[in-house]
């Protein structure tokens, strides 16, 4: 069983009003866990923080972080974690490069130090590592293999394909439609998305929204939707919903992308919401079915339930 929780699902800042409740106001942030195995934490948003109510903070934690990049809606959360504000506690950011000559753990140290932020990575107490982690690249961690893959957006941009007990996870949060007005998806976010269990995409832009900022690095919902369905994707949470997106708004993109989610013959689609968790697991061999003279079930099928806990 492999779970996928949401604790931030917005893009650009954090935006907690009455209007979005139901979905949530903080910036990006998901986690991988399964019984036994360190967390894959993906993004350091502001979400990040409710992540860490979640966790031990003895000193105990340990982790991994994928980073997609580093806008700030990105990382901000780093700080107000609170398992790694205890000496003993480990954690382990990857990320791309941001610029050829600038090291990942370099741009950290720019930006989180005074007189920008109080404090620097180093004075958390626990003990974090910064590794560049470029298109290509490939590392076994929490019983997980993770990829990286570049993807269109603005800067050095990662998206992760996580396989994990035979499950497969997709995470592209910020991802540049074509400004061109075709349909191409480029070769990395193909890649990461081929047959994927569960696709977690940016959804943050409606069409007129894309005709006044066709470049500012995001995509519309029926863009998701066609990146899933062509890359012959199971399920797809809509995610980096707009700051300005209110929870009926997001119903109602959630409504339209199902219905071409239906023609594309594209499996679940759901919109992301703080609090939710996507629960990856394989029915018994024989269960139920074969009990009352069925057909047994397939060992190799799969099943979802999505649990929200708010």
């Amino acid at each position: 069983m492999v779970n996928v929780s949401f604790w931030g699902v917005r893009g650009s800042t954090p935006c907690p009003c009455p209007g979005n409740h139901r979905y949530g106001g903080n910036t990006a942030c998901a986690t991988v866990e399964r019984p036994g195995h360190e967390p894959i934490i993906l993004d350091l948003g502001t979400g990040l923080r409710f992540f860490g109510h979640t966790q031990p903070t003895d000193g105990s934690f340990s982790g991994h972080a994928f980073v997609t990049h580093l806008h700030w809606d990105h990382v901000q959360g780093l700080p107000f974690f609170t398992p790694v504000l205890a000496p003993g506690a480990r954690l382990t950011v990857r990320a791309p490069r941001p610029e050829p000559d600038l090291p990942l753990a370099e741009a950290f140290g720019q930006f989180m130090r005074p007189p920008y932020f109080p404090v620097t990575a180093e004075q958390l107490h626990g003990h974090i590592t910064f590794e560049d982690f470029d298109d290509g690249d490939v590392v076994e961690v929490g019983g997980a293999r993770v990829n990286a893959r570049t993807v269109p957006h603005v800067g050095a941009t990662n998206g992760y394909r996580i396989e994990v007990d035979g499950f497969v996870i997709a995470y592209l949060s910020d991802h540049q439609q074509p400004i061109d007005g075709t349909d191409h998806i480029a070769e990395g976010p193909l890649a990461l998305c081929d047959g994927a269990d569960l696709v977690i995409h940016d959804a943050q832009f409606t069409p007129d929204d894309l005709v006044r900022k066709a470049n500012w690095g995001h995509c519309t919902v029926d863009y998701a939707v066609h990146v899933a369905a062509t890359a012959g994707a199971k399920r797809l949470a809509l995610f980096h919903h707009d700051p300005e997106r209110i929870d009926d708004a997001i119903d109602a993109l959630l409504g339209s992308a199902r219905e071409q989610a239906a023609r594309r013959g594209l499996g679940e689609v759901i919109a992301a919401a703080e609090g939710t968790t996507v629960v990856l697991s394989r029915p018994v061999a024989g269960a139920t079915e074969a009990a009352r003279g069925g057909t047994a079930a397939d060992p190799a099928a799969h099943r979802a339930a999505v649990v929200s806990h708010r």
